[in-house]
């Protein structure tokens, strides 16, 4: 296993951004696209951080990516909105996307903008986090290939599609809730494979439908859905919002990047911001937050030493820490980075 070493923030950023660039990207574009990935891995989500760099490099090397992709913003409505991609980085078009939304929905109280042509996008809750420091509640959601069966099937048709809430609390940690639709994400699987570790009981089973904990047979075969039908029913929904209404491929549509790295992936996403000021004001907003926290996080914990905590507090903790500290991440991946962009 690979030593790990702590890094700074903005070092970590540079290099990411020199090798986006080294693979023809602009500088911008490319600032853009890191930005969502160091935040993840700042927040403790390394299987959506650090790690993606190379991997979002390989396909911009070869073409799955398009290093020069245009986004182009089309407003349909005063709080509607549709971005195409053009096969750029996921998170660049995401990032574009969040921004439109922010701006529509100072103008208006609400906007729902819509993605199309795009590719993975890293976590969603960096973008959530954007949200609520900007005052704004968001909803979002991206899909993805195919990695579950619907509930019922026995071939993979839906993907883990995630989704996240986001409500900004003033005066501590926000409410940051990001989730797949999966028991557990194929990236953890993926980790625990590359460890040479046994996964939990519940997480998959194989391609034969038997539940398993050997990484190898599940990533052979399909993860299990939270809550089973009601997973499965809540990663079609989320499809329909990211693919079906804003003309991205969808379900069996989408192509494995990991599988077809070359070929574009044609994902979705959707972004849903609501201005609490207009509705019932920001101080009674924020009063109500505050009471909403103080309710959740002075309930009793079952464990002493485990006080109860709101969804996403932990992340935010982690990435005060890192930015404060530096990132502990892995030395060859570091290296990795260093020697693809020469």
């Amino acid at each position: 296993m690979s030593q790990t070493i702590t890094i700074p923030v903005d070092e970590a950023t540079r290099l990411s951004v020199d090798l986006f660039v080294s693979q023809g990207m602009s500088e911008a574009d490319a600032t853009a696209s890191v930005w969502p990935l160091i935040d993840g891995e700042m927040m403790g989500i390394a299987t959506h951080g650090l790690i993606r760099v190379p991997a979002y490099a390989k396909r911009l090397r070869i073409g799955g990516i398009d290093a020069k992709g245009k986004i182009a913003v089309e407003r349909r409505a005063p709080s509607l909105a549709l971005v195409d991609g053009g096969n750029a980085t996921g998170t660049a078009i995401a990032t574009r996307a969040l921004d439109t939304a922010l701006e529509m929905v100072a103008e208006s109280g609400i906007a729902f903008v819509g993605c199309r042509h795009s590719n993975h996008c890293g976590a969603l809750i960096p973008y959530g986090l954007k949200a609520v420091e900007a005052g704004y509640i968001m909803v979002g959601g991206t899909n993805a290939s195919t990695t579950m069966p619907p509930w019922g099937g026995a071939e993979a048709r839906i993907g883990n599609n995630p989704i996240c809430f986001a409500a900004p609390v003033e005066g501590g940690e926000h409410f940051l809730l990001d989730m797949a639709m999966s028991v557990a994400a194929r990236g953890k699987i993926r980790a625990a494979q590359t460890a040479g570790e046994k996964i939990p009981a519940g997480w998959a089973v194989d391609d034969q439908g038997r539940p398993t904990t050997d990484p190898a047979a599940a990533l052979k075969g399909f993860l299990s859905p939270m809550g089973g039908h009601k997973g499965s029913g809540m990663s079609q929904a989320i499809d329909i919002l990211c693919g079906a209404l804003n003309g991205a491929q969808f379900l069996t549509g989408i192509s494995s990047w990991l599988d077809d790295p070359q070929a574009p992936s044609n994902l979705g996403h959707f972004f849903l911001l609501l201005d609490p000021g207009r509705l019932i004001g920001k101080k009674a907003f924020s009063e109500a937050m505050a009471r909403f926290r103080n309710i959740i996080l002075t309930t009793p914990p079952a464990d002493p030493k485990q006080p109860v905590m709101l969804p996403g507090q932990r992340e935010q903790q982690r990435r005060r820490q890192a930015i404060a500290n530096g990132m502990a991440v892995p030395e060859d991946l570091v290296d990795e980075i260093k020697a693809l962009a020469g």
